[in-house]
């Protein structure tokens, strides 16, 4: 976690700073690097599918422009872009690609048949269609080099098994047991686990799972265009929740409403209203 994301990159893709601290592998998954949300040169051709021509190369430019200096103060910021460069650089220095290293390590072993990046044609006639925040059909986005950041497609019953490895880390199936990757797969999940910061609002963050001190809740959620997700689990009431929605974003997040309102109900909390909200 310590490691310099610089020393898992192409030799030469950026230097190291001048003076100070450089952004590991741990400031980039607790959203402490001090990237911004979005790079400077991301400039789509296709504002429908905006990240498919946002490669490797545009990345690697905008590191080396950026610099990987950490900030004298660390302090949490969300950066899209960062979680991008954390999953692209993990790939490089295993010599292959996101999808493929995330197969091999955690959805392979999990039996995740449904999840993935690249989908099969049998895979793709399943695909529900998404949607805008104004209900109008919307054209999925294919996700390069910051697939980290967004780019798996899954199913609901596929992100159970996941929450449920969340949940029960130390009892996987046989299957993941089975494998070498699998074996190191529930010390993995409890150190994912682990707070490494302050975040936003009564909230610490892990390994990218956002945990609301109140409750001991984990979360994340996510949104691309046509869809929107939340996931949430909770270690010591042992449950977990998954919305897959599709439709996009918009004036109200109702993947993240409607996870939030199971997961009240399920603890005897008052629940968030799933009424309509006035437009802005």
């Amino acid at each position: 976690l310590d490691e310099h994301v610089r020393a898992l990159l192409p030799p030469g893709t950026v230097a190291a700073p001048a003076s100070g601290s450089e952004i590991t592998l741990l400031d980039l998954s607790a959203q402490r690097s001090g990237l911004p949300r979005m790079p400077d040169n991301f400039k789509p051709a296709d504002p429908t599918n905006p990240y498919a021509d946002y490669d490797k190369t545009a990345l690697y430019a905008f590191v080396a422009s950026h610099g990987v200096a950490l900030p004298a103060k660390p302090e949490f910021g969300y950066s899209n872009v960062g979680v991008g460069l954390l999953g692209q650089a993990l790939a490089e220095r295993a010599g292959t690609t996101y999808e493929a290293l995330l197969h091999k390590q955690v959805t392979g072993p999990l039996g995740m048949r449904d999840t993935a990046i690249t989908l099969t044609p049998a895979v793709r006639a399943r695909l529900v269609p998404g949607h805008d925040g104004e209900h109008k059909p919307a054209r999925n986005w294919d996700i390069d080099a910051l697939a980290g950041a967004g780019g798996l497609r899954s199913t609901a019953a596929d992100m159970l098994t996941y929450l449920e490895a969340q949940l029960h880390g130390d009892h996987l199936p046989q299957t993941a047991r089975a494998t070498t990757e699998g074996k190191t797969l529930a010390a993995a999940i409890t150190t994912s686990h682990v707070p490494q910061g302050d975040a936003m609002g009564g909230m610490h963050i892990a390994l990218n799972w956002l945990r609301i001190d109140e409750t001991g809740s984990f979360w994340h959620n996510g949104g691309t265009g046509g869809y929107s997700s939340f996931a949430i689990f909770n270690p010591e009431k042992d449950f977990g929740v998954i919305v897959l929605a599709n439709t996009s974003p918009d004036a109200r997040t109702f993947a993240d409403d409607l996870g939030a309102h199971v997961a009240q109900r399920l603890t005897g909390r008052p629940a968030v209203s799933l009424g309509p909200v006035a437009p802005y």
